[in-house]
């Protein structure tokens, strides 16, 4: 869980501007200055099995066509610009990376289901105009991946696994669930008014928008609201958003994230602080009235 005091944010597992823990084995630029840092320790090694869609470095097929391959600075700020809005995912990748072969039918799979996302490839050894496209995105080592909203960078992760990419586009890009997004006070307010007629339970979660366990329990709530549409609205709120939702969170006295507030006939009926899957569950069912042991 992340912890809120006052209006600064203290990640305890993951801290904004830092990038997750790295597998072992990364592949380094050659073309880029090496810079010295802490060693980081690799305590979970992820097992990627790829499927049948091709690596990075091969010919495009028709299953990889919604990742687009640039091979400039300027066709990368071009097609960051085109996205609009939109969020971008970018894979910065090697032709000698295991690792970059690995993840990318993952991303590809992702291009395919996710059609409100742009997906760039880049192939950092294929050119001196990736390698200076690279040197200006300061990236190190591969695969590494940046998301970018209105060609402002927002999020990025080197070493990650399929679960932790897939977390993070359904995060960073989600306009295409059941889960209502809130962007302030108001938002909150007319959901729940709408909802004292069918007196239906509000599971509102509050996050911020770097918060690790946020990132990591939200595909769960997306399930959970396909799933559970008949009986629960899932909505969402990131609490650093604006000043807005800043407020609601102090007057909701939220001090650590994620925070899921149960609602019902325009009361709020209880809350679950914590990232754990099956707790959430248990707890929504709970507040729905169904009996629940342990």
């Amino acid at each position: 869980m992340a912890t809120i005091t006052n209006i600064n944010f203290i990640f305890k597992p993951f801290i904004s501007g830092k990038l997750l823990p790295l597998l072992s084995h990364r592949s380094s630029l050659p073309f880029l200055t090496k810079t010295h840092s802490p060693q980081i320790k690799n305590h979970h090694r992820i097992r990627l099995i790829p499927k049948a869609t091709a690596a990075p470095g091969a010919k495009k097929t028709e299953r990889d066509e919604r990742v687009q391959r640039v091979h400039s600075m300027e066709e990368f700020d071009k097609a960051l610009e085109t996205a609009k809005d939109k969020l971008v995912v970018v894979e910065y990748a090697a032709s000698d990376s295991e690792e970059s072969s690995q993840i990318y039918p993952f991303m590809v799979e992702l291009s395919r289901s996710c059609s409100d996302v742009e997906f760039l490839l880049v192939m950092g050894d294929e050119s001196e105009k990736t390698k200076e496209l690279c040197e200006r995105e300061k990236v190190e080592k591969v695969p590494h991946f940046s998301f970018y909203k209105s060609k402002e960078k927002i999020h990025e992760e080197e070493g990650i696994g399929p679960d932790q990419l897939v977390g993070d586009v359904l995060y960073y890009g989600d306009n295409h669930s059941a889960v209502v997004q809130l962007h302030s006070r108001e938002d909150v307010e007319k959901l729940i008014e709408d909802h004292k007629v069918d007196q239906k339970l509000i599971v509102l979660d509050v996050g911020l928008k770097h918060c690790g366990p946020c990132v990591k329990v939200y595909p769960t709530v997306i399930k959970l609201s396909r799933s559970m549409s008949d009986t629960v609205v899932f909505a969402r709120m990131n609490g650093d958003e604006n000043d807005s939702c800043m407020q609601f969170l102090r007057d909701m006295e939220v001090v650590q994230v994620p925070t899921f507030l149960f609602i019902r006939d325009g009361q709020i009926r209880g809350r679950y602080v914590g990232s754990g899957k099956g707790e959430l569950i248990g707890e929504i069912l709970r507040y729905q009235g169904v009996r629940v042991t342990y």
